[in-house]
């Protein structure tokens, strides 16, 4: 294949048109020139570049943070959460959301305070030319400006994307330090979703790769390297965006959507298309070793995993997913499409019997689930996703006009063993993001913490980092901490704890 369709595959054409770069350097701050995208998509043609998904223009930095409410005296360290957005974009109907410049946002408590706020975008070589900069050292194969989670691992703050880019690894004031290859034994691709089994402390991973005619399961150790790798055939380069783990096994989701290289050929922005003679398939591969045992099922887009735990000779794995068809590349509106809303259902594989039942949890829109990260490849009781109604409508789910009364702004806190939910409901306009658990200090119980999320405040045109008791979820927040800025509507985030 071509280098340059390699690099499109990847990073997408939309990328090469970028503009140039206009404003003050100084203290930090950065003005990128208004993208073209955010002026021409007042006409609702673009939705993935209007309202709550428009990209920032600017590089912020704010201090002494003004609070409503109290932060608690043991949240100690940084809520970071990243996304796509675009950086000085010339010609919007060329771009594509998901390929959009990574940004962290990100603030700082500590000692019952809102230390600091600061968004950046992450220094690739492509970000660094943009924004006028020198890009140190040699550029890696495939770099692009990570933009779909960003995870601490021992001592380091890591921005990850998924099909090629290596890890960035960021300073503790958001700066670009350099890209990381767990200290030179990552060789190919990486992914967005790890698990870390904190008990083995391994860090696992499922990689794909539109050349590959496998996937791989990655196991990074206790060293902090690359100890082993098991390659996975698959056909058709499908990708692989999540999986799940268990204390014994590695799920692996094959979806149907694969890689076009007619479309990479012809210049698509994202050559991935819905194939409907590909099959959907679980596969169960043994953490300890042997071969993938694969479970055909009926066609769905698998989002995201909440958990995964074992029951006896039965796998659970608990998720968001979406109708068949998924539009990956969508279909004109610059973003990804559905065909329905993203729901939060379980699949529990008999190994014994050999089949996969799958249950609907709840049929309320919902994504970016997440549970205390301390109970991944375990049971957990409690569950925590996000709704947002202008990332649906985004979407095209529910023939392109989601009903007001049923796509809200929300978040919602799942209490698995008793089948119930607690709906925390926000006004209209009130974009949620991801919500991500903290325990406090000192807890026993599995939900004795914090729920952090970016809500954006119609009212003021900009965010609030919104604390809540996981126990008392709907009793209202412990604290608004308000922002300089919006944080647009993105992907994935975590808490970043200095003790």
């Amino acid at each position: 294949m071509a280098s340059h369709t390699r690099r499109r595959i990847l990073q997408g054409a939309a990328l090469a048109a970028a503009g140039s770069v206009v404003g003050g350097y100084g203290g930090g701050h950065y003005a990128a020139a208004q993208p073209a995208a955010v002026r021409a998509a007042g006409d609702g043609e673009l939705p993935f570049l209007e309202g709550a998904l428009a990209p920032v223009t600017e590089e912020l930095t704010a201090f002494d943070l003004e609070v409503t409410g109290r932060v608690p005296r043991d949240l100690d360290g940084r809520y970071l959460r990243t996304g796509p957005n675009a950086l000085g974009l010339e010609d919007p109907r060329a771009h594509l959301w998901m390929l959009g410049d990574g940004m962290v946002h990100g603030v700082r408590l500590r000692d019952g305070r809102a230390e600091w706020y600061r968004n950046r975008w992450v220094r690739s070589s492509g970000v660094a030319r943009k924004l006028g900069e020198a890009y140190p050292g040699p550029v890696p194969p495939d770099d692009f400006a990570c933009n779909t989670h960003v995870i601490p691992y021992k001592g380091r703050i890591l921005a990850l994307q998924e099909g090629g880019p290596l890890p960035y690894e960021l300073d503790g004031e958001l700066g670009t330090v350099r890209p990381y290859d767990f200290r030179h034994t990552l060789k190919g691709a990486f992914t967005a979703h790890t698990k870390y089994d904190a008990a083995a402390d391994e860090l696992h991973a499922v990689t794909y790769y539109p050349t590959w005619d496998h996937v791989r399961h990655l196991v990074v150790d206790r060293t902090g390297r690359v100890a082993r790798t098991t390659r996975i055939p698959v056909a058709d380069a499908p990708m692989m965006h999540d999986f799940a783990l268990t204390r014994r096994y590695v799920v692996v989701v094959d979806v149907p959507i694969t890689f076009d290289p007619a479309a990479a050929e012809a210049g698509a922005v994202v050559p991935y298309v819905w194939n409907e003679r590909h099959p959907m398939r679980v596969g169960v591969l043994p953490r300890a070793g042997g071969a993938v045992r694969w479970f055909e099922i009926d066609p769905v887009y698998y989002s995201h995993t909440l958990n995964a735990y074992d029951q006896g000779h039965e796998v659970v794995v608990e998720h968001t997913s979406m109708p068949a068809p998924f539009h990956a590349a969508g279909r004109g509106s610059g973003g990804p499409s559905a065909t329905g809303a993203p729901t939060l259902d379980r699949w529990t594989i008999d190994l014994r019997e050999g089949r996969v039942r799958g249950t609907r949890i709840d049929d309320l829109p919902q994504e970016f689930p997440r549970v205390n990260e301390s109970l991944v490849a375990r049971r957990h009781r409690f569950g925590y996703t996000a709704s947002a109604a202008e990332m649906w409508r985004a979407y095209g789910t529910v023939d392109g006009v989601p009903p007001a009364g049923k796509f809200t702004d929300c978040l919602v806190k799942h209490d698995m063993a008793r089948g119930t939910k607690q709906v925390l409901r926000f006004p209209k306009g009130a974009a949620v993001s991801e919500p991500v658990f903290v325990p406090r200090r000192g807890a026993r119980d599995e939900d004795d913490g914090y729920v952090l999320s970016y809500v954006n405040d119609p009212d003021r045109g900009a965010t609030d980092l919104v604390v809540l008791s996981a126990q008392d979820f709907t009793g209202g927040p412990l604290a608004r901490v308000r922002l300089p800025g919006r944080v647009p509507l993105g992907f994935h985030g975590s808490w970043v704890a200095d003790r």
